[in-house]
């Protein structure tokens, strides 16, 4: 792709950032050069967030539905897996699925609890709540 012809189509980060591309100058010879979007890329990111979005919906039913405890909502909405949640908690990931049963949740002691607040960067308080601050 020629210099002048990478995208330039505005996406939700363009405003913050933009991304290196390569393209060739005049010469034929790559250079890098800034684009702050691509309508194609837009689309993409956007079918992800969506699904994202209808994950953490579902994962709020689900404890609502007392099938799950609210480490399963905070686990979607700052999109961990048991090995990751694992990793920040220090818990072991048979553990972390352990405390995916609400009954199990419910009788974990406070100091637990503030090891997954803390890897969730919230309350202990908002964890039993299912309650989100945006930042």
């Amino acid at each position: 792709m020629k210099k002048e012809d990478i995208p330039q189509d505005l996406s939700a980060l363009g405003k913050i950032t933009k991304e290196v591309c390569y393209a060739t100058d005049d010469d034929g010879k790559y250079q890098t050069a800034l684009s702050s979007g691509w309508n194609v890329k837009i689309d993409a990111l956007d079918l992800a967030w969506s699904d994202i979005d209808k994950r953490i919906a579902a994962a709020k039913q689900k404890v609502r539905n007392n099938e799950a405890s609210p480490i399963h909502f905070f686990m979607e909405y700052r999109l961990m897996d048991l090995s990751i949640l694992a990793d920040y908690s220090g818990f072991w990931q048979w553990q972390v699925k352990r405390h995916l049963k609400p009954d199990v949740f419910k009788k974990l002691p406070n100091n637990k609890l503030q090891k997954y607040a803390d890897a969730f960067n919230i309350t202990v308080e908002d964890l039993k709540t299912m309650t989100v601050h945006e930042d």
